[in-house]
């Protein structure tokens, strides 16, 4: 092409392409439209003739033919029904021995108070203080080997669940909740081991 063939005009080009795309998707969505509008169903329905019912036939019954009573053989007369076995003798009922009577349990001594607070001894399998320790102690050890850099996502939230669960202990050992303790340092030590894995 020499140079007195290439149109001057460049900058109208990039405009034709443009609204030749708005044309095409313009007709699209038309058609589009279009075609949802059709898809519906016919609702009135067109009128005819009613239909006819042709009526059942009527039953037509043949003639019964009753067997000659002369011809017929004898049936066997059945076999008496065996007699049913005798019924054993009802023996009376032995007395059956009874249970030995439950003990009644027997009532703690009311415990003595001192300005308002119980003082009762702690039940036998009540935690002590020392195993309380002894987790929170596991638990520390085995936080203290984990690489927290090193967690994912999950692993921090466990890692950082099981510092508060071993200071909400550390906290009930204050106040001498024991039991609360343990079950705090029960779980702060669980979680720190499964870090390890």
């Amino acid at each position: 092409m020499t140079q007195s063939q290439i149109p001057k005009d460049t900058s109208s080009f990039p405009r034709q392409i443009c609204l030749g795309v708005w044309v095409l998707g313009f007709g699209i969505l038309l058609v589009a439209g279009s075609g949802c509008a059709k898809a519906r169903a016919a609702t009135t329905v067109p009128d005819g003739p009613p239909l006819l019912m042709p009526q059942p036939p009527e039953r037509v019954l043949g003639p019964v033919d009753e067997p000659a009573i002369a011809s017929a053989p004898e049936p066997e007369p059945a076999p008496a029904p065996a007699a049913p076995p005798p019924r054993p003798v009802a023996r009376p009922a032995e007395p059956r021995p009874q249970p030995p009577a439950q003990p009644q349990p027997v009532q703690p001594p009311p415990a003595a108070t001192v300005d308002g607070r119980d003082l009762r001894a702690p039940p036998a399998t009540a935690p002590t203080e020392r195993s309380v320790r002894d987790l929170l102690a596991r638990a520390a050890r085995d936080v203290a080997r984990v690489n927290y850099q090193q967690l994912s996502a999950d692993g921090r939230a466990q890692y950082d669940q099981s510092k508060r669960f071993a200071a909400q202990a550390e906290a009930a050992l204050k106040e001498r909740n024991l039991i609360f303790a343990a079950t705090l340092a029960d779980k702060a030590a669980t979680l720190a081991a499964e870090l390890l894995r």
